[in-house]
């Protein structure tokens, strides 16, 4: 049997670099990073074996960017999700951000608020952006969760108190570089890792479906033996 990408991650590499090759600004390739977004959500969610698809959107290591580059992204967001609202609905997606969003403006907090709400309800694929998330943080907070619970902290306590506990199948990078970049450290503990040379703004989803379909022949043993 063949192994399904249920929960597939991806570090969304190289909207800078794809814009600076063609002698235009960064924010550019951002805007373009978007539309990918969108067509990468719309392949999942025709793909009745993908249940889950999160993607790396502003880590907490983002915010040593530019001032001027971190208040396009964040207005880009804001635009994103609310021009995304009626797309998830029409196409039964669920919205559910991790990361810390307390330190996001009001506006954006209840935009991203108003969307994961009304998508609640939804049934289809999850999408999940990754917002001032860091996978260090995560656990950090989960750790601080249990301890202001007066709970021990176990594997399986920990777990449920994360931002998700839905282990990752499948996590690609673009973009060329062959790093985790500190996302999903905990829930890929036992991912297929795929790393592409294509920057994001080009990714698509004839070469998701290429790397889906090499990930279906790999031996995936968790520590054991076959």
């Amino acid at each position: 049997m063949s192994n399904q990408p249920r929960h597939i991650a991806i570090i969304m590499d190289g909207n800078g670099r794809w814009a600076e090759a063609r002698g235009k600004n960064r924010t550019h390739g951002h805007e373009k990073g978007a539309e990918t977004v969108r067509e990468i959500t719309a392949y999942c969610a025709q793909n009745s074996e993908i249940e889950r698809l999160t993607l790396y959107a502003f880590s907490t290591e983002n915010w040593k960017r530019p001032k001027i580059e971190v208040e396009f992204l964040m207005k880009l967001l804001e635009k994103y999700l609310k021009n995304e609202l009626s797309t998830y609905l029409e196409g039964n997606i669920r919205f559910e951000p991790i990361g810390d969003l307390s330190i996001f403006s009001s506006s954006l907090r209840k935009t991203i608020e108003q969307v994961r709400s009304e998508t609640s309800g939804c049934t289809g694929l999850v999408q999940s952006l990754a917002l001032n998330y860091g996978g260090r943080d995560e656990i950090v907070r989960a750790a601080n969760r249990l301890i202001a619970q007066n709970a021990p902290v176990t594997v399986e306590s920990l777990e449920k108190v994360l931002d998700t506990s839905e282990n990752v199948d499948l996590l690609i990078r673009t973009g060329g570089d062959h790093r985790l970049s500190n996302f999903m450290m905990w829930q890929s503990a036992y991912a297929e890792l795929f790393f592409t040379d294509t920057l994001w703004p080009d990714f698509n989803g004839d070469e998701l479906a290429k790397i889906i379909k090499k990930f279906k022949t790999v031996e995936r043993r968790f520590g054991g033996l076959n």
